[in-house]
This record gives C-alpha cells, structure tokens and sequence, in this order.
C-alpha cells in the first residue's frame, strides 16, 4: 500500500504526542504480539532506535537498529538492490519497502520500521524538496510506504520522522478497524 501525502506538513504537528508516550505504546503492543522490532534508518541517523531503547527493558521487544546512511549500506546491511537505488534515488517509495524488506530479512524482528529522505539544509531538488522523507513500515508480512514532507530545519525534519514513524508503527500494530475489544 503506498499513500503519498502531496501538501507538506508542520514538523510540529504530532506535538500533542510525545516520543516516550508513542514508545511505551509501542512496546505494549509488540510485547503482547511477543514481536521485536528492527529500524531500519538514513535521514534520522538511529534517532528512531535511540528513541525506542531510551525505555528501560527495550530489550524485550527491540531486536535491533540499521543506521544505512549511505547508499553502500543500505545495499551492504539490507540488501538493497543498488539499481534499485540507480534507478529510483535513495529517497524513495521502492527504497524505502526495500529497507524495511530488509530489516526484516535481516534479523529476528516481524515488525520493522524504515526512513529514507532529505532533512537538510541541503540536498533537496525540485522532486524531492528538503524535508520529504519516505517511510517503510512491515508488520507481520505487510509491507506499508508513504510519502511525508515536513517544514522546518533539519532538527525539526528529523524529529518529526521519528514522531510520524513511531505514530504510524502503533497504529499498524493496534486494533484496526471492526475489531472489538474485551472490556476490562
């Protein structure tokens, strides 16, 4: 499933959630499906795995992090097909469902995360303007992409990544739509 979000985003939109509440949410869900994660990150440089392993007892539910900066590892650590990346650009929808692929593939984890985009001040171009980032997500054999873009400096690119990744992540893994819930 791809959805390409075309109008850009505040970085400050996700402020009303914070990354440690997204992060015990997200523990909670991947502990009761017994599921580790992995994260598979270029633009946020490990921010996402940091955020995750800042909660004590990660290690319980976080397998483990893919810092691929550069395209050489993204083909090295993920098997990233390098025509793939030829062809499309790093920062993009095939890119990203490959990195996510590929931390799946290439650990323990049935639920991976992946980011791959332009955080700035630099790097841009009229195709992918500064603060577009793609995201990967796989959960459980499904794999999901999109397109964000979000304004703000690098700082605020960057944070926003993790928030949305984090934010998308718990919403995949919780109960989805016409499913009920046991009352306590």
């Amino acid at each position: 499933m791809v959805n390409t979000m075309e109008a850009s985003t505040p970085a400050n939109f996700l402020a009303d959630q914070d990354t440690p509440a997204l992060v015990a949410a997200l523990a909670e869900l991947l502990l009761k499906k017994g599921w580790m994660l992995a994260t598979a990150e270029s633009c946020t440089g490990g921010l996402i795995a940091g955020a995750c392993t800042e909660l004590a007892g990660s290690s319980a539910w976080f397998e483990r992090g893919f810092v691929s900066y550069s395209n050489a590892a993204k083909t090295e650590l993920l098997g990233v097909d390098a025509a793939l990346i030829e062809a499309h650009g790093a920062v993009s929808e095939p890119v990203a469902r490959a990195m996510a692929e590929g931390a799946i593939a290439h650990s323990a984890a049935r639920a991976a995360v992946a980011v791959t985009g332009v955080a700035g001040p630099t790097g841009g171009s009229p195709d992918k303007p500064v603060g577009t980032v793609w995201f990967g997500w796989s959960a459980g054999g499904q794999v999901r992409t999109e397109r964000r873009r979000f304004d703000g400096d690098r700082a605020a690119v960057r944070a926003a990544t993790v928030h949305y990744a984090l934010q998308t992540l718990v919403g995949l893994l919780g109960p989805q739509p016409g499913t009920t819930t046991k009352a306590p």
